[in-house]
């Protein structure tokens, strides 16, 4: 697995920091197409949904079962998969924020009268924080994944990419609100991203030394837990947010049916 590191630690900063592609986004456009973007949303979350049943959640038992035997490997693959969603929702509940920090938000709130509102900007840093915070566990996952399989790797990034592009946008709208300066929505933007890359250093620093094929089939159904969560509690809720139709729902589908050929295509 060490061959793949710097590809590892390229893909987890490319995802993470495309947050400050949405705030970007944000800087240079005056319209949101909403259509493209819940669609963009529903395909995310159905890449990460079909990987993580059809081939994370497989590799883990693949590795644990040799190992501890079909009942123990098994019952460890469930409680590590479960353990993904409860550090998510840890993380949820210990983290505070003004709002959803994955509530939807339009490029239009960018070309509003910036109030100059101390409060908004507050709100805009914790946004950020919160969302830095939800972000580390993702940059895990990245990592792990491009550790095991490249291939599998860069369609989780891609993925988690996708994720972050209104991430961006939705730290931006407040700090932009706060201060009336773009420079610095996009700058908080970008920085909220950088918590991926610096959560694939810690996975490198304090696991990779540790790393036995147990701890492997654990971490990879932990980080199957961890992108199911991400993608029924933001992913699709965010895209019918912003869905008119049934631009999100196609997405899904559409993320699943271009996995599974790519997939198919390595066998």
């Amino acid at each position: 697995m060490t061959e793949n590191l710097l590809l590892a630690f390229g893909l987890t900063a490319l995802a993470g920091l495309s947050t400050g592609v949405g705030s970007a986004i944000a800087f240079f456009s005056r319209r949101t197409n909403i259509g493209f973007l819940a669609a963009a949303l529903g395909f995310s979350a159905g890449v990460m949904i079909y990987v993580s049943f059809i081939e994370i959640f497989p590799k883990a038992l693949a590795s644990l079962i040799p190992i501890h035997g079909q009942t123990a490997g098994t019952w460890y693959t469930v409680t590590a998969f479960f353990g993904g969603i409860m550090l998510i929702l840890l993380i949820d509940h210990l983290v505070p924020a003004y709002e959803n920090p994955h509530e939807a938000h339009i490029i239009e709130e960018m070309s509003e009268p910036a109030s100059r509102d101390p409060r908004l900007l507050r709100m805009g840093v914790l946004t950020a924080l919160a969302i830095a915070i939800h972000n580390f566990p993702e940059g895990l996952a990245t990592f792990m994944a491009t550790l095991a399989n490249p291939t599998l790797g860069v369609s989780i990034a891609v993925a988690i990419a996708i994720h972050n592009i209104p991430e961006g946008i939705s730290v931006s709208v407040p700090i932009y609100y706060a201060t009336g300066s773009r420079v610095k929505a996009f700058w908080y933007s970008f920085l909220s991203g950088v918590a991926e890359p610096v959560g694939a250093l810690v996975g490198y620093l304090l696991l990779l030394p540790f790393m036995s094929e147990t701890l492997f089939g654990l971490l990879f159904a932990g980080v199957a837990g961890i992108m199911v969560f991400i993608s029924l509690d933001e992913l699709l809720p965010t895209a019918r947010q912003y869905s008119a139709g049934h631009n999100s729902v196609y997405g899904l589908i559409g993320g699943m049916a271009v996995m599974a050929v790519s997939l198919l295509l390595l066998l």
